[in-house]
């Protein structure tokens, strides 16, 4: 889609002066920038150089860069719907970079986009692709008899220690979202009570997150003792776990099958479509509605000791039967349940605010 422009100014309606590809352009060029039309928004995305393609997180397919009448301004005007948060990169050949132009990075080479109607995240801040997030001080190196292999697990105390929250894909939330950031800052706030996160990391996505003991039995036998050990004030017995994707699907079938250790979870874009062998369909949200876990919550379970917030993006349309349908089952066995819906597809960049918000309710 292209607006109506000018020879001199063809990206005035987005704010951005001047010709493309002069000093003075590049000096003033700010991404997105979005204006409303129908019922959504468009967004202008900028490179300076050669050829790219805009890589969007779950959402959309890749969108290539047009060059402006042969400057060094590539750009793409994106049609985006309403209440959407992202996380993208550009491509250049095989190489990802974070957007120079947009200062709100995840890592080193992404970025993040939101709409102007998007809900705001409070206590996350705005890191460059340069920034480095702090990380905690304590560190454990755990050596997983029943998982193999060496891990490193960070500990970080919030507002002086207290319940132990479990965040999966810990390094994610270390070293591109800045968790331990945001937690600090909502407890400043009085926003979340004092715990001590424990950020754990995965080696291997699909074998650990799948419904299989494994992972809770490490947890419970061998790095829930060295936390405890490690110095840091940790509450053992309020453990809350925290897990997007394939680890909010752990998180529940912890709740499930460990009910004395996991009783407070906070559920992220739940894959609950999964079951045995789903992973290897063409498409594996097309099995049964729910998977391995609604079949399971079916079978009768006493989960009346649980707590668990649920949160999926309002834009993963092929999610929403699964996660809807095991919102209702676990419900109606009893647990405490919260239901909400981010402003995002299945993308971290919406999950931040509902983790901060769901931890602090699942500790009551």
């Amino acid at each position: 889609m292209r607006l109506a422009t000018d020879a001199e100014s063809p990206f005035a309606a987005f704010g951005l002066p001047g010709r493309p590809g002069t000093d003075a352009f590049w000096a003033a060029a700010r991404t997105p920038a979005s204006i409303p039309v129908d019922d959504g928004w468009l967004s202008l995305f900028l490179w300076r150089g050669s050829g790219a393609v805009l890589d969007f997180e779950s959402w959309s397919p890749p969108v290539p860069l047009c060059q402006w009448e042969g400057t060094d301004c590539w750009y793409a005007e994106v049609p985006v719907p309403a209440r959407l948060r992202v996380t993208y990169r550009v491509l250049v050949g095989d190489v990802a970079h974070a957007d120079p132009f947009n200062p709100a990075g995840a890592g080193a080479d992404r970025s993040l986009a939101a709409t102007p109607d998007a809900p705001p995240q409070p206590h996350w801040p705005d890191l460059g692709a340069d920034d480095v997030p702090p990380l905690p001080r304590t560190r454990i190196r755990w050596s997983s008899d029943r998982l193999g292999g060496r891990r490193t697990v960070r500990v970080h105390p919030v507002g002086g220690g207290g319940p132990v929250v479990l965040l999966l894909d810990g390094d994610d939330w270390l070293y591109l979202h800045p968790a331990v950031v945001a937690f600090d800052a909502a407890a400043a706030a009085g926003e979340m009570p004092p715990v001590t996160l424990v950020l754990v990391p995965a080696k291997d996505r699909e074998a650990e997150f799948a419904c299989r003991p494994a992972l809770w039995e490490a947890l419970r036998d061998e790095l829930l003792p060295l936390v405890g050990d490690c110095g840091v004030p940790a509450d053992l017995d309020r453990l809350v776990v925290a897990g997007q994707s394939l680890g909010g699907l752990s998180a529940l079938y912890a709740a499930l099958e460990f009910p004395e250790l996991v009783s407070r979870i906070a559920c992220q874009s739940g894959s609950f479509w999964w079951s045995p062998g789903a992973q290897a369909l063409p498409d594996p949200l097309a099995g049964p509605v729910g998977g391995a876990i609604a079949d399971r919550l079916r079978r009768g379970v006493d989960l009346s000791r649980l707590r668990c917030a649920f949160d999926v993006g309002e834009h993963e349309r092929p999610m929403l039967p699964h996660c809807e349908l095991t919102e209702t089952l676990t419900e109606r066995a009893g647990a405490t349940v919260r239901v909400s819906r981010s402003a995002s597809g299945h993308d971290r960049a919406g999950w931040r605010h509902a983790l901060l918000r769901d931890v602090a309710w699942a500790l009551g």
